[in-house]
């Protein structure tokens, strides 16, 4: 009876091998989002040369794929208009079903610490408003997240460790704050599911979500890639290693899908603020090339005012204007400002909030149509010297810049000299233009608007979107 068993088990664990599971990555599980009204990528691993048959609860059609001799497919799935929930069963022989399926809008969400934050917070650091959204979620409202566990690698990956969560107290205490604002706002205005997929790292610069391929062709010499010929990872911060979280995180989820990207990043890279004019617009040309999409959208968030190396320090604001100088080599892009949302004691500003509706503000806008306001920050478009004064005007839509008749602060001139006075600057009839003059300067040819680490916002457009900080010089 023994012999009889143990043969029995041997024929069971035989037909488990010869009928394995397809396998799927992490993504693509109960729960997920994927986008409506799109050829949706799907992709996993079954034995070598299997059928895999996907089957789909909102489609009659099946779309069959054959595995390649390492057993890797892949495989495209037409998805209808917004709607759910549904299920997606794949079948090799054995069947794997994801449940709770939703059809929406869905955007990848990447960056360093103030991306990464989520609703609950950091300890000591808070979210505004987070005990409300928290406590009054419920699973009916279709709005999911996806947190991606942080890896760093010197290879690329096939796939990363992620979670899928529904709308519950618990699901959206664990979302990004941004990216759960952001989606909050997509919904309420659009009325359907939105996803929104977290790929964050604190701490970390830009290079490092760059793949090493295009870190050697664009920028050679320029970033220290020892750890890929030693296999040696750094003692301190190997998470900042070029490229090595586009191989463990970013990179693995390729082509996963999705409208666009959001991007709250900047910090760690603000004392090379000249080199990151050249780094952002690689790095977007980089993941339009990747999903296949030369026209996704890329909206992404200035840093947050604070001290960090002291309140009169100026990198901050160079960085700032550096970013905001990459909309005109970045197309289909947007920026959402941060001037009048950070903390001088608290690099994670708890308002989350105004900087997510500043991006979504952006989406739909430019990208479901919603007319009737200005979504654009407003940005230096030229400057003029003349008259003892400094014009500057602005790209800043149909209604203009705010406040009218007042005495903005924040401003600076400079003469031939090259030293800085404080200014007075007002918005002039036009709406379109500032004028800036000082009585300290008699003839001015350098302005600049909050180039500082620290400095409160005075100017905005009449939807209360404030304006860049900005330098028409580029002394340092």
């Amino acid at each position: 009876m023994k012999r009889i068993l143990s043969i029995f088990t041997l024929l069971v664990s035989a037909s488990v091998i010869l009928n394995a599971k397809v396998e799927l990555p992490p993504v693509f599980a109960d729960n997920m989002v994927l986008q409506q009204q799109t050829d949706a990528a799907l992709w996993g691993k079954a034995e070598p040369d299997a059928k895999v048959v996907i089957t789909t609860t909102w489609a009659k059609d099946k779309v069959t794929v054959t595995a390649d001799a390492d057993g890797k497919w892949f495989a495209r799935v037409a998805t209808p208009a917004a709607g759910g929930p549904y299920e997606i069963t794949f079948n090799d022989g054995d069947k794997v079903t994801l449940k709770n399926v939703l059809i929406g809008e869905v955007w990848i969400c990447s960056g360093q610490s103030n991306m990464q934050q989520q609703m609950k917070g950091y300890k000591g650091q808070p979210t505004d408003g987070s005990a409300e959204c928290i406590i009054t979620a419920k699973p009916s409202v279709p709005i999911r997240s996806c947190n991606f566990k942080r890896t760093r690698t010197l290879e690329l990956q096939d796939t990363c460790a992620a979670t899928w969560y529904e709308h519950t107290p618990e699901g959206v205490s664990e979302a990004s704050a941004v990216a759960y604002f952001f989606a909050k706002r997509l919904h309420e205005v659009l009325g359907v599911p939105v996803g929104v997929i977290n790929v964050s790292w604190g701490g970390t610069p830009i290079e490092a979500w760059m793949s090493k391929e295009l870190l050697d062709k664009e920028f050679p010499g320029e970033f220290d890639m020892k750890p890929y010929e030693t296999g040696v990872w750094p003692e301190k911060n190997p998470h900042k290693v070029p490229g090595c979280l586009y191989n463990g995180m970013l990179g693995t989820l390729d082509p996963y899908t999705a409208k666009g990207f959001l991007w709250y990043q900047g910090c760690d890279n603000r004392r090379r603020f000249e080199q990151y004019k050249k780094l952002q617009p690689a790095f977007v040309e980089m993941l339009r090339e990747e999903w296949g999409n030369d026209r996704m959208p890329f909206y992404f968030t200035q840093i947050a005012p604070y001290k960090y190396d002291g309140g009169d320090n100026r990198t901050a604001g160079y960085m700032m204007w550096a970013q905001a100088q990459t909309l005109e080599l970045i197309p289909y892009s947007g920026m959402a400002t941060t001037h009048d949302a950070g903390e001088f004691d608290c690099i994670h500003p708890a308002n989350k909030k105004d900087v997510a509706d500043r991006l979504a503000y952006l989406a739909l806008a430019n990208d479901y149509g919603v007319k009737g306001f200005d979504a654009k920050a407003p940005v230096p478009a030229s400057f003029e010297f003349r008259d003892g004064k400094a014009y500057v005007h602005f790209d800043c839509g149909t209604m203009g810049l705010s406040p009218i008749n007042m005495e903005l602060e924040g401003f600076e001139v400079a003469g031939e000299d090259k030293v800085f006075h404080p200014a007075k600057a007002m918005v002039r009839k036009d709406c379109k233009s500032i004028r800036v003059y000082s009585p300290e300067v008699a003839d001015p040819v350098a302005v600049r608007y909050g180039m500082k680490n620290w400095s409160e916002a005075t100017l905005y457009n009449c939807f209360g979107i404030p304006a860049s900080p900005f330098r028409s010089d580029n002394w340092e």
